[in-house]
């Protein structure tokens, strides 16, 4: 049976997909595996999926803006964000509420037209805000219980594409994308 986002999907899910034109990210846990390594010389590194980098990339080629709200600061983030042409990048952001509120203001957007991926208790009140809230498979369990919808996979290991293949579906955008490689 071929793969699709919308199987088995709750209606009010998909409807709430549907209306999402941005989708903004927490980093630590939700686009990396949640671990923070450092080097002898003390610098930060993170790993990042390339299955989600592709994601992102697609959501924004359909018309979707797509956001990067975090708390650290980081300048591993701010060249994967670059090499994905990223424009909407929101580091030490302390209050990721308050920052999802000026990207939809900037944008001219309702909160009911954004999408909030995250993992842990920094991320509850944008998730909260967001028309679409959405925790990755291991998220804390008290942000997973308040999400609106939680994926299958863990932070930085597929769970951003997920939410993209989700938002590129509700969009009617799936077979298109497919259909660009085959």
């Amino acid at each position: 049976m071929p793969y699709s986002p919308l199987a088995d999907m709750p209606e009010d899910i998909r409807a709430r997909a549907a209306r999402v034109k941005l989708a903004a990210f927490d980093v630590d846990g939700t686009l990396t595996d949640g671990r923070l390594w450092y080097s002898e010389d003390g610098r930060e590194l993170k790993a990042f999926s390339v299955q989600d980098g592709l994601g992102l990339k697609r959501l924004r080629a359909h018309g979707i803006e797509v956001a990067i709200v975090t708390a650290r600061v980081s300048h591993t983030v701010a060249l994967r964000a670059e090499e994905l042409g990223l424009v909407h990048v929101y580091q030490g952001q302390a209050d990721k509420r308050a920052c999802l509120e000026r990207v939809l203001r900037a944008l001219h957007l309702g909160p009911e037209q954004s999408a909030f991926v995250g993992d842990d208790l920094p991320d509850l009140a944008a998730m909260r805000l967001a028309g679409l809230g959405i925790a990755v498979a291991n998220a804390h369990p008290w942000v997973a219980a308040r999400a609106h919808w939680r994926t299958q996979r863990r932070g930085g290991d597929g769970a951003v594409r997920e939410v993209c293949d989700l938002l590129l579906a509700a969009h009617g955008r799936a077979e298109a994308e497919l259909d660009q490689w085959l």
